[in-house]
């Protein structure tokens, strides 16, 4: 007859116990450093490629946005079409710009390429039609815009507040590579939420 050997188990406490706690402490320290790295990396490549939230410091672009706003832009719009007259663009500050210290400027495209503009008493005309502008505050006018043509390849852009704003009026139109992306929606504060 065989004999079967009975092996009673191991009492808590016991070396055995202890590994497999440690086995299982190290596994969760393990995937928890996975999931922070994961989400580090995932925000990495949505910040840097696809949509990011820019800060909004000065009064140029009232009453559509305010200083403090912020917004976020969309990065790959204009990889995939064209930019339209309208369009509210974050783009490198110009090298010939003021506001240093200011790395990205926020201002709405006018103009596009090869577009004649100008301001008439006030108003700014696009290849001699009036541009219909209900962003800009009731009985602000558009002036010190002498007739010009947009070059290729740039975009001649304007804040929304036209007295207080420095744009293409000042440093003239910009390379359409300097431009970062589309604001699409402002994001903060959150009673302000709205598409833009």
């Amino acid at each position: 007859m065989a004999q079967v050997r009975v092996t009673a188990p191991l009492a808590p406490g016991k070396p055995a116990d202890k590994q497999v706690r440690a086995d299982k402490q190290v596994r969760n320290a393990l995937e928890w450093i996975a999931i922070v790295v994961g989400a580090l990396l995932a925000a990495f490549i949505v910040k840097t490629l696809l949509i990011q939230a820019f800060y909004i410091p000065s009064l140029s672009m009232y009453p559509t946005l305010e200083k403090g706003d912020r917004v976020l832009v969309n990065k790959v719009s204009y990889k995939l079409h064209d930019v339209h007259r309208g369009d509210v663009v974050v783009f490198e500050r110009p090298p010939n710009a003021g506001a240093q210290g200011i790395k990205d400027l926020i201002k709405r495209v006018i103009g596009l390429p090869g577009d004649i503009i100008e301001s008439r008493d006030g108003i700014v005309y696009i290849n001699d039609r009036a541009l219909r502008e209900p962003y800009i505050d009731d009985g602000d006018r558009t002036d010190n815009l002498s007739r010009r043509q947009v070059p290729a390849r740039h975009l001649f852009v304007m804040g929304d507040n036209r007295d207080d704003s420095e744009d293409s009026r000042i440093f003239g139109a910009i390379d359409q590579k300097l431009v970062v992306g589309r604001a699409f929606v402002r994001v903060w504060p959150v009673w302000r939420f709205s598409l833009l």
